[in-house]
């Protein structure tokens, strides 16, 4: 096996633990979601004792929404680097495992390593190459 398609290989499965690690870290999003229904749940059931302000609904609104759209937009970041590695072990979308690339550098410590990593091995015009010949039917 040469230097390239070693290397490759290796991405692609440090592609698969980045990604179950982002989707492991994509729960925690969850835990403002509850706060959120906390919230708006003792916002309407509770009431108050003298001297005590609950708080407000709509703060309870906020923080559902906020944690469930965190945790979406965590979760199809995990799926894009799970597609990304895919991608890399099969040697398509070279276009699309780059961008994935650049935007896991804004993930420190591992998608930052990983990120650069990867832009350097597919900087490569052997690597390039191993991609087009992956698209190009026999």
């Amino acid at each position: 096996m040469d230097r390239d398609t070693e290397q490759l290989n290796l991405l692609a499965i440090f592609h698969y633990v980045v990604a179950g690690l982002a989707a492991l870290f994509s729960f925690f999003p969850l835990l403002y979601t509850t706060i959120g229904v906390i919230f708006i749940f003792a916002a309407r059931h509770v009431t108050a004792k003298p001297g005590e302000d609950l708080p407000p609904e709509f703060l309870g609104w906020i923080f559902a929404v906020l944690g469930s759209v965190l945790f979406l937009i965590a979760i199809v970041m995990a799926i894009c680097i799970l597609i990304a590695g895919r991608s890399l072990a099969l040697r398509k979308r070279y276009s699309f495992v780059l961008v994935m690339a650049c935007i896991e550098c804004l993930f420190v410590p591992f998608g930052t390593i990983l990120g650069v990593f990867t832009i350097v091995v597919l900087s490569r015009e052997s690597v390039k190459a191993l991609f087009s010949a992956a698209q190009t039917p026999d």
